[in-house]
């Protein structure tokens, strides 16, 4: 095979992050990445790129009113000259939906069927779509291809796939679709051929879940339907009594506003005020909690200590589900760089057999941070979700292709 440069694409409600990786020959090579930042937000645009060194080529401030604007700029920026221009483009997505669980080449008629379940992941899913389109037309004749969070957790057993709702609900494709599957994959990748025959993974960062693998493959998750579901995380409420829900919608209803109007004030309750956020009442970003709770904030502590408990008590679930544990790693942003964290979770979990040495868990980065002799090892292990999604490309143009 020859030169194979990889455009990977990852898309927020307020960024675009991407990254083009050599992909010809052997372990693909990163030749770039690069982020528009501040979508919508006027004044705080932003656009770089770093080369392969991670020197900065291009560091720009430009106003970026819309979704469009923003990736316009990456597709000028790649195709001048000097700069790679891609062969073949990956799509991070979510959730395809009930019909679209594999990865797959993209045509602009999978992208109406995967839009059809927007609800499914409606913080992700309008935006992705939106730049697979805008792919298609502004790198015409270039292969795109669709790799899904939710493919490493095709699979699931019937037992933890199926909600308990109504058949007709079932019927139209609601069940447990789990998300974070990229950095769950890139996990495993990372510890072959030795994966451990059972293995917990906690994906913790802004969106937090956590996932029982076993031979490799997942068998429980904690997000459901949709990303809101499952441990607290940075806005989201994790699991909760549906019984809340309906009593926050019956409150919007008596207030008078249409039905579409609590739905959408429910959802943006439910993930966009909650989770540390609404616990706290001040802010997300678990570095901020850490030194509000050093400044003796209540509200603050209270915020971390249910992250760790929720996380707790599902490695606890998990250690059942797989019935025992070789190994737990962290990952994801407050799982590679809050040591804290960390201990607070496994503080209590000796009884499992997982140990962590106090001094090891001082790290940033990847790392061993089980005690000498402990029963369950312990690994933080940052994901590497680009290099996955240009693995998936790669085996695509090699197998099926178009």
């Amino acid at each position: 095979m020859g030169k194979l440069p990889v455009l990977v694409l990852n898309s927020g409600s307020s960024s675009i992050k991407f990254s083009i990786y050599e992909a010809g020959a052997g372990e693909p090579e990163k030749l770039l990445e690069g982020a528009v930042d501040g979508i919508g937000a006027a004044g705080l645009g932003s656009f770089w790129v770093k080369d392969a060194s991670g020197e900065k080529i291009v560091n720009e401030a430009p106003e970026l009113p819309n979704a469009a604007t923003a990736f316009a700029l990456v597709a000028e920026a790649l195709n001048r000259d000097g700069f790679p221009h891609p062969a073949a483009i990956g799509h991070r997505m979510v959730c395809g939906g009930p019909t679209v669980t594999e990865n797959q080449f993209l045509t602009p008629e999978l992208i109406d069927e995967m839009e059809r379940y927007t609800a499914f992941a409606p913080l992700h899913t309008p935006i992705a779509v939106f730049i697979m389109r805008q792919a298609l037309k502004l790198f015409p004749g270039v292969p795109n291809f669709v790799c899904l969070d939710s493919y490493f957790h095709r699979n699931l057993p019937e037992v933890t796939r199926h909600l308990p709702i109504p058949p007709k609900y079932a019927g139209m494709g609601v069940r447990r679709f789990g998300a974070h599957g990229i950095s769950y994959e890139s996990i495993v990748h990372a510890l072959e051929p030795n994966v451990p025959k059972r293995l917990i993974v906690a994906h913790l960062g802004n969106g937090a879940s956590i996932s029982a693998v076993k031979d490799g493959s997942g068998v429980e998750t904690s997000m459901g339907l949709t990303p809101t579901g499952g441990i607290i995380s940075g806005t989201r409420t994790g699991d909760i009594d549906p019984g809340v829900l309906i009593f926050i919608l019956r409150d919007l209803l008596a207030s008078g506003r249409s039905g579409d109007e609590a739905a959408d004030l429910l959802e943006k309750a439910a993930s966009k005020q909650s989770g540390l956020l609404g616990v706290s009442e001040l802010t997300n970003d678990m570095r901020g909690l850490r030194e509000a709770i050093g400044s003796g904030n209540a509200k603050a502590r209270l915020a971390v200590d249910e992250f760790v408990y929720a996380i707790r008590k599902f490695i606890g679930a998990y250690i059942a589900v797989l019935g025992g544990l070789d190994m737990l790693v962290f990952t994801g942003g407050i799982g590679e760089n809050d040591s804290a964290s960390r201990a607070e979770i496994c503080a209590g979990l000796e009884c499992f057999g997982i140990q962590v040495d106090a001094e090891r868990n001082n790290c940033l980065g990847e790392a061993v941070i089980s005690a000498e002799g402990s029963p369950v090892t312990v690994r933080v292990i940052p994901p590497a979700e680009d290099l996955i999604i240009v693995n998936h490309v790669r085996r695509l143009l090699d197998g099926s292709g178009k």
